[in-house]
């Protein structure tokens, strides 16, 4: 508001700092809302999330026929999450160091090269037959039959299709050495040639971990499960890991 004369630009100045301070205030009313709009927002995702929670439990609980589910046995079969540090191995180094997947000398020179494998393995390729018959003449140079098994187990431990294909090729000769009566004295001197764990072990230590030990487990694709408490094998009596690990 403009004014000819010194009152009407005083009363037009003092109009104008009138509008701004209203507008000011008007501005401030209305940021309030927003404000309290947002709590009441982050309330409700509170109560929502408290609810589900709520709602789990409850499942729970009637999965295991309105009883608490202590030692988590109610939810061994849930769909578990892969452990963090269990992986699929694509190539380099670490494949060399999976048994279900290396082939040893036996990967060829394209393979190689798509795998990363270009200086991790010796030069000369070597078939998966030609290995079979330098393993074969190997184990026929020992004469103690445990020896033997030591071998075999060594060779499940870093090359499991050399195994089978090894094992699959001279089942006759080598049963008797990875089955009875050779087996009967792995299982008594196990504490002795222990190399690397193999499958899960679950003890009386484990009590209330049970799904823990589960979970560590790294395969997701099970399609057998074998369960043994150890205590008839080959007719030995208990042959617990626990013991023979002791001894």
């Amino acid at each position: 508001k403009r004014g000819g004369g010194a009152g009407s630009r005083g009363d037009g100045c003092t109009s104008c700092l009138e509008v701004r301070r209203r507008a000011a205030a008007v501005t401030v009313r209305a940021a309030q809302p927003k404000r309290v709009e947002a709590v009441a927002m982050e309330s409700a995702a509170e109560t929502a999330e408290a609810e589900k929670e709520v709602a789990a439990e409850k499942e729970v609980a009637a999965a295991g026929g309105g009883v608490e589910d202590k030692y988590g046995e109610d939810r061994a079969t849930e769909e578990l999450p892969v452990t963090p540090w269990a992986f699929s191995v694509a190539s380099g180094y670490t494949l060399l160091r999976d048994p279900h997947h290396n082939k040893g000398l036996a990967f060829t020179e394209r393979e190689r090269d798509a795998h990363y494998l270009r200086g991790l393995l010796p030069p000369g390729v070597v078939s998966q037959d030609l290995q079979v018959k330098k393993i074969m003449h190997n184990l026929r140079q020992y004469k103690v039959p445990l020896q033997r098994y030591v071998a075999m187990m060594d060779l499940q431990e870093r090359n499991e299709r050399l195994f089978y294909k090894l094992l699959i090729d001279n089942v006759e000769e080598l049963l008797p050495v990875v089955y009875t009566p050779t087996v009967g004295e792995a299982c008594q001197k196990y504490g002795s040639i222990f190399r690397r764990p193999q499958g899960l072990y679950v003890s009386l230590r484990d009590k209330g971990k049970v799904i823990d030990v589960l979970r560590n487990w790294p395969e997701r694709n099970i399609q057998v499960i074998v369960v043994t408490d150890g205590e008839r094998i080959l007719g030995l009596g208990d042959l617990g890991c626990q013991v023979c690990l002791s001894n």
